[in-house]
């Protein structure tokens, strides 16, 4: 019987709320070793994650999209909402101002191979796992599944 996301995630995964400081998760992040954190609001509701690659935006900074003038008008050869998007992510100083909103979920009865596949795809490094409430009740990151297959073994 194939396993499911059930029988191999992290139960009880550490949560962050959108009000809780940057400074504060990236502390988490770096103590715990882990590349991100689910967000929740005051229901335990997930409203995003924040992840290492977020957090690369205050390092890295924000390229200003490309443009062209013609005549005195400006036209913009990408979507300049994409830039104030960025640059409100690097500038942010909480994590909801820096997480990233509508993230991959899984439910607990998707298989892992189901899991791995979602997660190959989109290239991602974890999956919250909700309830059907939405609730987060645990996580499955790509280490929880390797660890799986080397169990298998």
């Amino acid at each position: 019987m194939p396993k499911t996301v059930a029988d191999v995630m992290s139960r009880e995964p550490i949560l962050a709320r959108p009000e809780m400081p940057l400074n504060e998760a990236i502390k988490i992040l770096a103590d715990r070793r882990i590349s991100g954190l689910p967000v929740v609001d005051e229901n335990d509701v997930l409203v995003g994650v924040i992840s290492e690659t977020d957090l690369m935006w205050r390092e890295t900074g924000v390229t200003p999209p490309a443009y062209i003038m013609v005549l005195d008008s400006v036209i913009y050869l990408e979507n300049p909402s994409r830039y104030e998007r960025d640059l409100h992510k690097a500038l942010g100083q909480t994590v909801g101002e820096a997480m990233s909103t509508e993230p991959v979920t899984i439910g607990p009865d998707k298989s892992v191979q189901e899991a791995a596949k979602l997660m190959h795809d989109r290239s991602i490094h974890r999956l919250p796992v909700l309830d059907t409430a939405g609730k987060v009740i645990g996580i499955l990151t790509r280490g929880d599944i390797i660890r799986s297959m080397a169990a298998e073994s």
